[in-house]
């Protein structure tokens, strides 16, 4: 869809719907919602009077004009208290706005910028919001089902603002928001693409035509390559699948003086193994590559928006299926800097692939990268701790951690910090190995990240489980139903901040 930014008079837009806002106990509306209201000859004030449209948050109230506006229907919608408004409601909010459009039928929308008027945000974040929530509550997944001939689209919203001196800082925060926005999607596209679709072939396919269009660097490398490396962890994953693994390279040279590595999950579809997972559910299952699709995405978006950083990504991408030739309980498999693993349970190998993988981006960059973060659908026992609202993280330096945080507090991603006292490691030893790959019940998602820290030496390292995360039943805010496209805001924003560069800038 289209959004874009016009100098003008809300109330004289001609779109299909326009788009005003009331804050929670307004009983008088000023700014663009007053002028509508006058406009209307206080129709809005005499629905707020009659207790048809309150202010709550995310409360949509339409009013038809019956021609008194060049636009047909006005929708007020509710902000809630002045003193809880956030950006992150101003993105939520205009995701259930998109979405009451829709349902209406209309294509082209006009909006003032919420946020930016009495509820003192600064403009250019508003507008940036705006288009992150109408992009991502938009969102749908349908490639696979046969179109219905009456489905309405919105095509085309406009942010429309009477302050000349402010349109140059809403375009600005437009065009950030729908890059964010669509690499937000963009990761969602991939993560609900069927397991039979969306192969590792075909994921590293995707990777490469997403540098072609941005232009990052992608190297990919298929399994003799993975054998002269060493990388017999993630090998052992890969051996009960007749698909080929892929390990995908992507590389962002933004100059600057830090290099920043990103590591994603990439299990294209988890059967468990031979320690295969209960029937129930196990098609959700494509998406435990949601952490792959993250740092894909994520790439894309950095590539158009620049910031002044080096960042190589990599993705290790396999099936985990029970063929004959699939690792059993208790083999033993060696990761390409030597350490042994003992396999306990075959269902926890997304540890053993990221292993490689982290080996492998601290030898691939020149001096090694001053921080890594990987991004995994890693344990189930992180839905226990922190069930569907937040991921977890485990680092080795509160430093780089706070970043992190910083960036998906800006985001509007949520994410908490899990300890990693040296109790948790002795869950891990192994009586035939370095290691084992899991630790038990207790604590699981620690001891797996406990696991990881044994492949990423002193480098300042963060590890994401995002297993809580990754798909939801639910449509709130911009959330929509299957996968969530978490945490991509989050990796972008990081990159900034690690680049001493504000996003706006």
């Amino acid at each position: 869809m289209d959004i874009r930014v016009e100098r003008g008079d809300i109330a004289q837009q001609s779109a299909d719907m326009i788009i005003v806002n009331l804050f929670e106990g307004v009983t008088s509306p000023g700014g663009g919602t007053g002028a509508v209201d006058a406009a209307l000859d206080g129709a809005i004030s005499q629905v707020i009077n009659d207790g048809g449209c309150r202010g709550k948050p995310n409360e949509m109230t339409m009013i038809h004009t019956l021609g008194k506006l060049p636009s047909p229907r006005v929708l007020v919608a509710g902000l809630g208290k002045q003193e809880d408004f956030t950006l992150d409601k101003v993105r939520a909010l205009a995701a259930t706005a998109a979405r009451y459009a829709r349902r209406a039928r209309c294509e082209r929308i006009a909006s003032i910028t919420h946020g930016a008027g009495i509820a003192g945000l600064d403009p250019h974040d508003c507008a940036q919001a705006i288009a992150e929530g109408t992009v991502m509550g938009l969102y749908t997944f349908n490639r696979h089902k046969k179109p219905k001939e009456d489905d309405i689209e919105v095509q085309e919203l406009v942010l429309v603002e009477f302050d000349q001196s402010r349109i140059a800082a809403l375009q600005r925060g437009v065009h950030r928001g729908v890059v964010l926005g669509e690499a937000a999607n963009a990761a969602r596209d991939l993560s609900n693409e069927p397991g039979n679709v969306l192969t590792p072939t075909e994921l590293a396919a995707r990777a490469q035509a997403l540098a072609a269009d941005t232009g990052l660097e992608c190297e990919v490398f298929d399994q003799p390559w993975m054998e002269e490396q060493g990388m017999g962890a993630l090998l052992g994953v890969a051996r009960g699948s007749d698909q080929p693994p892929k390990f995908i390279v992507l590389r962002y040279r933004g100059g600057g003086s830090s290099h920043l590595a990103y590591v994603g999950k990439g299990i294209t579809f988890d059967t468990g193994g031979i320690s295969i997972k209960p029937a129930a559910g196990m098609e959700e299952m494509k998406g435990d590559m949601s952490g792959g699709a993250a740092v894909i995405a994520a790439m894309g978006a950095i590539a158009k928006l620049k910031p002044k950083i080096d960042i190589t990504a990599v993705i290790p991408a396999t099936e985990n299926m029970p063929g004959g030739r699939a690792t059993k309980p208790g083999d033993v498999v060696r990761a390409m800097d030597g350490k042994s693993i003992e396999v306990i349970n075959t269902d926890a190998e997304g540890r053993l692939i990221l292993a490689d993988a982290l080996c492998y981006v601290q030898a691939a960059i020149d001096g090694g990268p001053d921080a890594i973060v990987d991004v995994a659908t890693l344990t189930g026992a992180i839905s226990i701790a922190l069930g569907d609202v937040a991921m977890g993280a485990m680092t080795n330096d509160d430093a780089l951690l706070g970043r992190l945080q910083r960036a998906a507090e800006e985001a509007g991603e949520k994410i908490w910090q899990l300890p990693m006292y040296e109790e948790y490691k002795d869950q891990i030893k192994s009586d035939v190995a370095d290691m084992k790959n899991v630790g038990g019940r207790n604590a699981g998602s620690i001891t797996a990240a406990f696991f990881l820290k044994e492949f990423v030496d002193d480098t300042p390292w963060v590890h994401i489980d995002m297993a809580g995360v990754d798909f939801y039943e639910k449509v709130k805010g911009v959330t929509v139903k299957g996968a969530s496209g978490i945490p991509v805001r989050t990796l972008v924003h990081l990159a900034f901040i690690l680049a001493n560069e504000p996003l706006e800038a």
